[in-house]
C-alpha cells in the first residue's frame, strides 16, 4: 500500500490513520510525544525497535517533493514500488537533516499489521541475551524487536498465529506489556532519564560485548547501544570506531559536532552533493558537519 502525506503532517496522526486501517509503517520511527512530523521523520532518518528486521526509514520512502537551493520545487521518486531510474535522491534525503532542501511531501510504502503479537521478558545477563538472540536468528524465529536493559532481555514476536505461538513455547519467559516498545522508541524508559549525556552507538550486527564508560541499553539485538555517560566525546567515539561503528550524541551542547567527523574522501562527496542541491548553503548549514 502507498501513502502520500504533506511533510507537515504529524507523525502521530499518520500512525493513527494507518492503525485504523490495519496498516503500519514498519520502520517504527519515534513520534517524540507527537512533536515529530512526516517530513522530520524522513529528514532525521530515525527508526525504532523493528528496524533490523524490517528496514530503515529510507527503505520505505518511495518519493519526495523538495524545494531546492535553486528555488525549484522538484519531485524525486514516485508513488509506485519500482520507481527509480538513475540516482535515488528521494531516499538520499532520509537522514539528511534538512541540509539538502526543504521536504514538502512524502510518499511511503506501508504494510499490513502482523496477525499475531507476543511480548516476553527473560532474566538474562547481556552475554546470555546475545547468545540466545543469535540462536533464535539461526532458527528463523519471528523476532521483530529485542532489547536488553536492567538485567532482562525483552523480546517481541510478530507474524502468523502458529509461528508466534511456536516461538513463545520455545523462548519461554514472562509476558511483557506491548507498551514497553513504545516507551523504548520514545525514550520514556527510566534508562533515558538523568543528567548524563545520551549517546547512540551504531555497530555491526553480532558485535560482541565490550566495556563502555557508563550505563548501557542494548537495542536492535545489540547492533544499537544507547549509552548514558559523562565520558569525553573523543573517548566514546574512539571506542565505537574501534568496534567498526560510529557514535552520535543525542544531548545538545555536549560536543561541537553531534556526528562523527567524515573521512576526507567521503566529505568530498558530501560537499559535491550539497553544491548540486543547495549551492548557496541556505539549508541548515553546519547541522550535520561543520564543513557543510
Amino acid at each position: 500500500m502507498i501513502c502520500t502525506k504533506s511533510a507537515g503532517t504529524p507523525l502521530a496522526e499518520l500512525n493513527a490513520t494507518l492503525d485504523a486501517a490495519g496498516q503500519m509503517l514498519p520502520c517504527e520511527p519515534p513520534a517524540f510525544d507527537g512533536a515529530a512530523t512526516v517530513g522530520g521523520m524522513v529528514a532525521a532518518g530515525l527508526a525504532g525497535p523493528r528496524r533490523p528486521w524490517s528496514g530503515s526509514v529510507r527503505d520505505f520512502v518511495l518519493g519526495c517533493r523538495v524545494i531546492t537551493g535553486h528555488a525549484k520545487h522538484l519531485r524525486f521518486g514516485g508513488e509506485v514500488m519500482k520507481n527509480v531510474a538513475g540516482y535515488d535522491v528521494s531516499r538520499l534525503l532520509a537522514g539528511s537533516f534538512g541540509c539538502l532542501g526543504l521536504i514538502t511531501e512524502v510518499s511511503l510504502k506501508v504494510l499490513p499489521k502482523p496477525r499475531a503479537l507476543a511480548c516476553l521478558a527473560l532474566d538474562l545477563d547481556a552475554g546470555e541475551a546475545l547468545r540466545e538472540l543469535s540462536a533464535w536468528r539461526r532458527a528463523v524465529l519471528p523476532v521483530s524487536a529485542a532489547c536488553h536493559v536492567d538485567g532482562r532481555l525483552h523480546v517481541r514476536l510478530e507474524g502468523g498465529v502458529g509461528s508466534v505461538a511456536s516461538a513463545v513455547d520455545r523462548i519461554g519467559g514472562n509476558e511483557l506489556e506491548p507498551r514497553f516498545w513504545e516507551d523504548l522508541r520514545e525514550h520514556r524508559l527510566a534508562f533515558f532519564a538523568g543528567p548524563r549525556a545520551l549517546w547512540r552507538l551504531s555497530l555491526p550486527n553480532a558485535s560482541p560485548l565490550f566495556d563502555l564508560p557508563g550505563d548501557t541499553l542494548l537495542d536492535w539485538g545489540g547492533a544499537q547501544r544507547w549509552l548514558k555517560s559523562d565520558a569525553p566525546a573523543a573517548t566514546i567515539r574512539q571506542i565505537a570506531q574501534a568496534a567498526g561503528g560510529h557514535a552520535i550524541c543525542f544531548t545538545p551542547r555536549v560536543d561541537a559536532e553531534p556526528f562523527m567527523p567524515l573521512p576526507p574522501a567521503l566529505l568530498r562527496f558530501h560537499r559535491q552533493l550539497k553544491q548540486q542541491l543547495d549551492p548557496h548553503g541556505l539549508f541548515n548549514p553546519g547541522r550535520l558537519y561543520a564543513e557543510l
